[in-house]
């Protein structure tokens, strides 16, 4: 999974500057940050509706569309797929309830 998701990463980062006619990638990044982070929210609450509709195949295809415009978002931001990933790895083997406890509060 990590090569799929670093290989599409890789991707996303070479079409942002691409021409926006010819790139959906290019076209969604020339749009700025807002109009990405409002398609990861789309994204998500599809992928909800379609969970709470028992849509397997539904799911599947909007969870897709749903890491696909999170990497978009991540890209925006800078922000290298590895640094998720390694975030994900530190919180393998702790429990969700004591790390959220351990997370400063705002």
């Amino acid at each position: 999974m990590r090569a799929t998701l670093h290989q599409l990463e890789q991707t996303i980062r070479q079409r942002r500057t691409a021409d926006p006619t010819a790139s959906y990638v290019a076209k969604l990044a020339a749009k700025g940050r807002a109009k990405i982070a409002q398609k990861v929210g789309e994204e998500a609450v599809e992928t909800v509706i379609a969970a709470m509709a028992d849509d397997r195949a539904g799911a599947v295809g909007e969870s897709a569309d749903l890491l696909f415009h999170l990497l978009m978002l991540l890209a925006d931001l800078d922000i290298p797929l590895d640094s998720v990933l390694d975030e994900l790895d530190r919180r393998e083997g702790v429990s969700g309830i004591v790390e959220k406890a351990a997370r400063p509060s705002d």
